[in-house]
């Protein structure tokens, strides 16, 4: 059991009331309102009470399924206490246990739950002690922590967090800024059993930001990055050669397929007609033109909906002229090229498919051969193909992939001659991802990584790079870059220390990213300490030097493997190491040092990351031992008699000082220690004297001397051991008169090593011999014993008591006390009763009532009636019955119905319905529960 901490009253009483609610949340408070009565009651000043000598304390706090005690100290022992609970009596049981020790009476809560935080109060005739109870719940502690988030402008984000327990309290911040409900405009926060959720429904760039959540168990954190969305070209459109009345097909592929856009002829915008239709279907937008025409050749452009992006083309009509030639024509191939030689390059996509038509003509028709490289081709079906027709030769690639590329030679020749031309096939793709991605260098929450150029460009210039991370276990890659980045290094920045990341690398180019990203092997943020604080030299002797510091102020998630040691000579710049491995504690003794050197000393902490800057003394220190006077610092509590109870340990600890190391004895009133009962252990600074279990043997007087040379300096420590008393002696009834006995006895020969502090007196009736207490700490060896009962002849026992408690045994009186009866006989008078019967009927109605959720409320009403009529609270015309959440009262005709944190869910019609034998009578009211905005 554990009261709140003082420390936190203090911050209560000079925080904002703005505040509150934060501080009962990071502390465990569970019942604001309560904590807010109970610091207000702290400033009213308390009046002495009559029957207590000690109250309960303001309030209680204990751990769900533990059990927390409260304990009342009574001036007078023989009155009556009463506990209550939220007003109505506790009765004992195995939960609740009732105990009297002493003028202590004490409540003990057994196996504590949510439904004992309650308000709780002592009572003594007309005064009342109170006090509250509050029950903690065990802390939430995060099971699924929040992960990195990315995503575009106008999106809906969702940060996920799973925590231990269904129902519990999380705190959401930014930035170290908590989001509070008066922000729900724009976050709305969801919880799904264990799982809370902070949904953003669109974002804008001002919700980036690193996102933390709260319990009173744990916390965890992530980043949530923002961009403007941008519109990648997957493919481009390809400038396109048709003769007339064929088929032109414009086709572009982007990466939104929700984007729309508009065709452009030479930059005026194209209408559909029964010639030219525009399709959109995903990805991919289309223009077809049926039956080109000479007016249709153009540079057609494409431009997307909503981006600063054209896509353009240039539309080429093949005009064909047939001429009348002879019968006999040499074979000649009709290309639009310069030169003497048929020399024709073709670029294609890896993917694409590539289809070269060739027009020939000749008479006769000549033969068609087709040559990559030196070796003929041939093959009429397959991926790659030739397709033979009428004044035609066509050469089709499906699907061109990175082999395909070469030199490719159409040779036709008839009986009147030869023609040829070539034709350079380039295929271009996207490249392959970036070689031996490693982190060079990491920091406290950044990391450098670089990487080797592909291997392979896919045929066009590397443009650029594209990074991303993700933690370690999560399946979310972030995007370091929107923008291509075009060096081989780069700085990943705003991670978070001591957690493993991964990065991998896309290599872009003209046609695309590359399929594949080669990751770098998992690494952590992290940093060296920061320097040890408050370096200072401890002792020095002629050939050591002490220090001692205490731990970094900034530790980090690294954590600290040691610290390093260091010492330089005055004049000299070489630091030499002072010890090989590192040390853990935070002091350190440098041995063989040179006498009367003057050395400077330095040290530094040493992690995973590296080493720590140094921490430097001021000013050299010179190397010569110091010679100091012995002398003990005896404990105050030492310089009075120490009392110990029989059995119970004896551990003394006594400083002294002195250099060089004195020489330390101990004795017993001038007598050496037995070893077998006391245990002394002596170190450069102080003396330790143990007794494992004292006994009254060890009592007495023990020398401490602590010697140099012919210098020494003596203290004495009086230990005394106690044990309870023996029994008084000669217990008897002295003097008998009237309802009243005079009992006296002796002090025991057996005082317990310590002054009897008092007695303790119990009566016991002949007849049944049940002992009852009379008198507590009586001082003197005798009492008066009043209030006997005539007829009865009673016995007398006495227990002796001193610091340890009372004698084992009591003593019991020799002889009795008989109080004798006299003739008086009572004779009461007659009455007559008046009829005081009636039907319950109500004085005050219920009155109906807004609060807030969350805020502990009751309603109030007043009745009268005889007999005492039976109470019934309804809500919604259903009884209340054993409910936790509602407390009912009856108290002197007024009743009272408690409702603690209602909800929205406990709004509705209250009735409260009054029964007796002779009728009954009800008021309704209504309650409203509003949850604040």
């Amino acid at each position: 059991m554990d009261l709140i901490p003082p420390d936190v009253w203090e911050m209560l009483k000079t925080a904002k009331s703005s505040e509150y609610e934060r501080i009962a949340f990071q502390y465990g408070v569970t019942d604001l309102r309560g904590m807010l009565k109970r610091l207000k009651k702290t400033k009213v000043e308390i009046k002495k009470s009559q029957a207590f000598a000690k109250k309960l304390e303001p309030c209680y706090s204990v751990d769900k399924g533990n059990k927390i005690k409260m304990q009342v100290e009574l001036a007078d022992p023989n009155v009556q206490v009463k506990w209550f609970k939220n007003g109505q009596e506790i009765r004992p049981s195995a939960k609740y246990v009732f105990e009297n020790v002493g003028l202590r009476r004490i409540l003990t809560i057994n196996k504590c739950n949510l439904a004992d935080d309650a308000a709780y109060e002592c009572l003594i005739g007309d005064e009342r002690s109170q006090t509250e109870l509050f029950v903690k719940e065990p802390p939430v502690v995060i099971k699924k922590p929040l992960e990195d988030h990315q995503a575009f402008v106008g999106e809906k984000v969702e940060l996920e967090v799973e925590v231990s327990e269904e129902g519990a309290q999380v705190m959401w911040m930014k930035d170290g800024v908590e989001l509070t409900r008066e922000e729900t405009f724009k976050y709305r926060f969801k919880k799904d059993g264990k799982k809370h959720i902070l949904i953003i429904n669109e974002a804008t760039k001002e919700d980036a930001g690193r996102y933390q959540v709260m319990t009173n168990g744990g916390k965890c954190e992530a980043d949530l990055e923002v961009e403007e969305k941008q519109l990648e070209v997957l493919q481009g459109i390809a400038d396109l050669t048709v003769k007339a009345a064929e088929q032109a097909v414009f086709k572009c592929e982007v990466s939104d397929d929700k984007v729309t856009g508009k065709w452009l002829k030479n930059g005026v915008e194209i209408k559909p007609s029964k010639r030219i239709t525009m399709t959109h279907k995903g990805r991919i937008h289309k223009l077809v033109i049926d039956d080109v025409r000479p007016e249709d050749e153009a540079d057609y452009t494409f431009v997307p909906d909503g981006y600063a992006l054209t896509l353009s083309a240039k539309l080429n009509f093949l005009e064909i002229k047939i001429d009348y030639v002879p019968r006999q024509e040499p074979p000649k191939i009709h290309l639009d090229c310069t030169g003497k030689e048929h020399v024709n390059t073709i670029v294609v996509v890896a993917g694409n498919k590539l289809r070269f038509d060739v027009p020939i003509t000749g008479e006769p028709a000549p033969t068609v051969a087709w040559f990559k490289g030196d070796t003929q081709f041939s093959d009429l079906e397959g991926r790659v193909r030739i397709e033979l027709r009428t004044e035609l030769s066509s050469f089709v690639i499906e699907g061109a992939e990175r082999a395909d590329e070469g030199q490719y030679t159409i040779v036709v020749t008839n009986p009147v001659g030869e023609d040829k031309a070539t034709l350079v096939i380039k295929v271009v793709d996207v490249p392959d991802p970036p070689d031996n991605v490693r982190i060079t260098s990491v920091g406290e929450d950044w990391a450098d990584v670089v990487w080797d150029k592909p291997l392979y460009d896919g045929g066009e210039a590397i443009t650029g790079y594209l990074i991303e991370r993700k933690k370690k276990g999560s399946q979310r890659w972030m995007k370091m870059n929107f923008e291509v980045f075009t060096e081989t290094a780069y700085q990943s920045t705003k991670m978070i220390e001591g957690i493993m990341y991964e990065i991998r690398v896309f290599a872009v180019n003209a046609i695309g990213i590359s399929q594949q990203a080669n990751t770098s092997k998992p690494f952590m943020p992290i940093a060296p300490t920061s320097e040890p604080l408050h370096l200072t030299v401890e002792d020095v002797t002629d050939t050591t030097c002490t220090l001692k510091w205490r731990p970094p102020d900034r530790i980090g998630a690294g954590g600290i493997d040691g610290y390093l040691i260091e010492y330089c000579r005055e004049g000299s710049d070489e630091w030499v190491e002072a010890n090989k491995e590192l040390v853990e504690r935070c002091g350190y003794t440098v041995k063989g040092l040179p006498t009367g050197e003057k050395i400077s000393f330095r040290v530094r902490s040493v992690n995973i990351a590296g080493k720590s800057e140094s921490a430097i003394l001021a000013q050299p220190v010179t190397i010569r031992e110091i010679v100091q006077q012995p002398k003990i610092r005896l404990p105050r509590q030492l310089r009075q008699t120490y009392i110990k109870k029989v059995g119970e340990q004896v551990n003394l600890l006594i400083p002294f000082q002195g250099k060089p190391r004195p020489i330390v004895t101990w004795t017993k009133e001038g007598q050496p220690l037995d070893p077998k009962q006391v245990s002394i252990r002596v170190s450069e600074c102080d003396t330790i004297l143990f007794i494992r279990s004292a006994e009254r043997s060890h009592s007495g007087k023990y020398e401490l001397s602590v010697k140099i040379e012919n210098m020494e300096d003596c203290a004495t420590i009086n230990i005394r051991v106690v044990d309870k008393p023996g029994p008084p002696v000669a217990v008897i009834v002295k003097e008998v008169w009237g309802f009243n006995a005079l009992v006296e006895w002796v002090p025991p020969r057996d005082n317990g090593n310590t002054e009897i502090t008092g007695y303790t007196i119990e009566k016991a009736d002949k007849k049944t011999m049940e002992w009852f207490n009379v008198y507590e700490h009586n001082r003197q060896p005798r009492c008066t014993v009043s209030d006997l009962i005539m007829g009865n002849e009673y016995y007398f026992r006495v227990y002796s008591e001193n610091i340890c408690g009372l004698s084992e045994n009591p003593s019991v009186s020799k002889n009795t006390a008989v109080i004798q009866k006299t003739g008086l006989v009572y004779k009461p008078q007659d009455y007559r009763e008046r009829d005081v019967n009636m039907a319950p009927k109500f004085l005050t109605p219920l009155v109906d009532r807004t609060v807030v959720a969350g805020y502990s409320t009751a309603l109030n009403c007043a009745v009268r009636g005889f007999p005492k009529p039976k109470v019934i609270w309804m809500k919604n015309k259903m009884e209340i019955r054993d409910d936790p959440k509602f407390l009912m009262k009856h108290n002197q005709g007024v009743l009272t119905l408690n409702i603690r944190k209602p909800s929205p869910f406990d709004g509705g019609t209250y009735t409260c319905k009054a029964i007796n034998e002779l009728g009954e009578a009800e008021v309704v009211c209504k309650l409203e529960v509003r949850v604040p905005q």
